[in-house]
């Protein structure tokens, strides 16, 4: 990563297009000539009749080559002032608009291409920023960023995360975290979390299903709760402080379990947290003829890619019959998927086979996503990843 704040006075290396992309993304077949442009650069774009097309963020290792971030005048184009103004929309937009300083300190800051700076997220936690790359490109304007969020918090401590699938297909290494881990307590809609910024999934907890975890606890008093892959013990510390008599939290990693079980502490609820397979556990209570009240199935993204997808989709398939068979009559399912790939229809599709699999009628009442501080451009509606639905069983 470059050690030192990007030069805006330096001339952008140039690339002319064979043909102009229907999204913020353009392939390796769409370009003509590149010119001095190397892996990370920020680089001039041209149409293929030499008119300025805009600034990206280029990368010939990469499946996509080019990232465009503007569609201004490449030699007019200020990446620092590109960068304030993109920051300072989305922070107003959190705060302004959409009001949830007022109901929780833990939010999407920054969504990728939703905010106009495709290949970053950026989640706020407290006083703490975790910035998480998925391009090489703003992996390297790193220091840029950082100063575009200090003129909103000045104060704010940042963290950087790059999953090793990203710095594999965009070709970065990235330094060891610092120890010892950092970890801060965050509250949304009353109920604290500890959150570890510097290991787990993603940026360390998942703000996308904040409403989602709010709406299901509706369903929690009096009867028993199931959550399956439960990362943190997000669904189920929610059923708890909502009436759930018992929950059972289901989580195959050991530290993640121990987070869970602190997060509980913290709210004081009961939680029995299983540290075990999904699909073991699953059958384990089947043929136990355990039922609950709720059942929540929140899996890790199953179809990361097209090789993935076959095999993915029968994971989500058998995920779902499972789960469905714990469901009391008259009781709530809900069922989630983070994979991009499918569709909020194939994700429905899949949830009607399961439930002629199993045996059960399921009955549809809400269909939601992530939370509203994850937007979604227009023109790139493979940012809608998150699809959460909710059935009633009988």
């Amino acid at each position: 990563m470059a050690d030192k704040i990007f030069s805006v006075h330096k001339a952008l290396p140039r690339v002319k297009l064979s043909h102009a992309p229907a999204g913020p993304n353009a392939f390796r077949r769409m370009i003509d000539i590149a010119e001095r442009a190397e892996p990370g650069d920020l680089v001039a774009v041209y149409d293929k009749n030499n008119n300025p097309y805009g600034v990206a963020l280029y990368n010939p290792k990469s499946q996509i080559t080019l990232r465009i971030i503007s569609r201004a005048n490449p030699d007019t184009f200020s990446i620092d002032r590109h960068l304030e103004e993109r920051v300072a929309r989305a922070v107003d937009f959190r705060r302004d608009m959409l009001k949830l300083p007022a109901s929780t300190d833990a939010y999407r800051l920054v969504h990728d291409y939703g905010d106009g700076l495709p290949g970053l997220t950026a989640d706020i936690f407290k006083d703490q920023i975790t910035l998480e790359f998925y391009s090489l490109g703003m992996y390297k304007l790193a220091p840029n960023i950082e100063a575009a969020f200090r003129k909103r918090f000045p104060d704010a401590g940042f963290h950087h995360r790059a999953s090793p699938y990203t710095r594999e297909m965009e070709g970065f290494s990235m330094p060891p975290a610092p120890a010892p881990a950092r970890k801060t307590r965050i509250t949304e809609n009353g109920v604290q979390f500890e959150v570890d910024l510097q290991a787990g999934y993603k940026t360390g907890f998942f703000c996308d299903q904040r409403e989602n975890r709010q709406y299901a606890s509706n369903f929690a008093a009096g009867g028993s709760m199931l959550d399956v892959c439960c990362y943190t013990g997000g669904f189920g510390i929610y059923a708890g402080k909502a009436g759930a008599t018992s929950v059972t939290s289901v989580e195959l990693d050991p530290d993640v379990c121990e987070l869970a079980k602190r997060n509980a502490n913290i709210n004081k609820v009961k939680l029995d947290v299983a540290c075990a397979d999904a699909f073991t556990y699953m059958r384990q209570m089947m043929e136990l003829k355990r039922r609950y009240k709720l059942v929540v199935l929140d899996p890790y993204k199953l179809v990361a890619n097209r090789d993935e997808r076959e095999k993915g989709i029968f994971k989500y398939k058998d995920f779902n019959r499972l789960a469905l068979n714990l469901v009391e009559e008259g009781g709530v399912f809900v069922t989630c998927s983070c994979s991009g790939m499918v569709s909020m229809d194939e994700f429905s599709y899949i949830v009607r086979g399961a439930a002629a699999n199993s045996g059960r009628r399921v009955q549809v009442f809400k269909k939601s996503g992530a939370g509203p501080d994850h937007p979604v451009a227009a023109d790139y509606p493979e940012g809608e990843y998150l699809k959460c639905i909710f059935c009633r069983v009988f």
